[in-house]
């Protein structure tokens, strides 16, 4: 199975941070950069950004790590990908999740109803948009007569979902085509490993084996990824799921590598220090060794 190795650049992904990491990312023959939602603050929206760092790049992949899909049309998500997948074909990666990581924002995300059913509602439209020429669709939120948002990808489109809760993890077996977890130390990411592998199979669905992931940060825990262990955690001690250096990250790699996961988005947990060369650097010198 493919090991591969993509970057965040966290709290660095401000417009000036995007521009300057782009050609070193492409340089240095990074797997893939990933976009966090958030609305609140500096960083670049990750549709926005997914958008300028396929057109200023050739090779690098570009995901969403995680974009919140309920609150957003997935009419409108749907073009969008359609898009950016005949303009930048295999290199879109889009991974959508229940809701922001920061509560303070989910108010720009309003839902019709629940927000989990609209979720799963808005899930089965995107699959039918992304991969029909002529859709029609009566849910109970959104409807849609023979809708089409241009041509459907030759490949389709992979649609990951976030989410460590229970729901979450049966959500990703019955709708998606991988899972980019967070907040779980390797023992607990097999564990939900396989509970995905159960749903899919329960709901007559198979998800290939090496399309399991995580996402993690590295270095010096700051107050508010404590203040995220706290909600998302409670009583989980922070260290465990955050190493301090690249070493210690590649070390943890490998142990979520040994329990079946093979996908990973590394992300500092401050702005670097050093600037974004350095991070990139470094990222590049101890972790790209772990892929094949």
């Amino acid at each position: 199975m493919k090991v591969r190795i993509g970057i965040s650049l966290g709290p660095a992904a401000t417009p000036d941070g995007l521009a300057a990491a782009l050609p070193q990312l492409e340089a240095a023959g990074i797997d893939s950069l990933w976009l966090s939602e958030v609305v609140y603050g500096d960083m670049v929206e990750p549709v926005v950004g997914m958008t300028y760092a396929l057109a200023r790049t050739c090779r690098l992949k570009v995901g969403t790590g995680v974009a919140v899909l309920p609150g957003r049309h997935p009419v409108l998500v749907a073009k969008e990908l359609a898009s950016l997948a005949a303009l930048a074909p295999r290199r879109v990666l889009p991974v959508f999740g229940l809701r922001p990581a920061r509560p303070g924002e989910v108010a720009a995300f309003p839902v019709p109803g629940s927000r989990a059913a609209v979720f799963d509602e808005s899930l089965a439209l995107l699959r039918l948009l992304l991969t029909g020429e002529n859709v029609s669709f009566a849910g109970h939120f959104f409807r849609v007569d023979g809708a089409s948002v241009g041509p459907v990808p030759v490949k389709p489109l992979d649609i990951w979902l976030g989410g460590s809760a229970p729901e979450g993890l049966r959500r990703a077996g019955r709708y998606g085509d991988g899972w980019l977890g967070s907040f779980l130390t390797p023992a607990e990411a097999g564990a939900a490993r396989e509970q995905i592998q159960a749903a899919a199979a329960a709901a007559g669905r198979e998800i290939e084996p090496d399309h399991f992931g995580i996402s993690l940060a590295v270095g010096e825990i700051t107050p508010e990824f404590e203040r995220s262990v706290q909600r998302r955690r409670p009583g989980v001690d922070p260290a465990v799921l955050a190493p301090v250096t690249w070493a210690q990250a590649r070390a943890m790699i490998e142990a979520y590598i040994a329990v079946g996961l093979t996908k990973f988005v590394v992300r500092p947990a401050r702005p670097p220090a050093g600037g974004i060369e350095q991070l990139i650097t470094e990222f590049a010198a101890e972790l790209l060794p772990v892929e094949n």
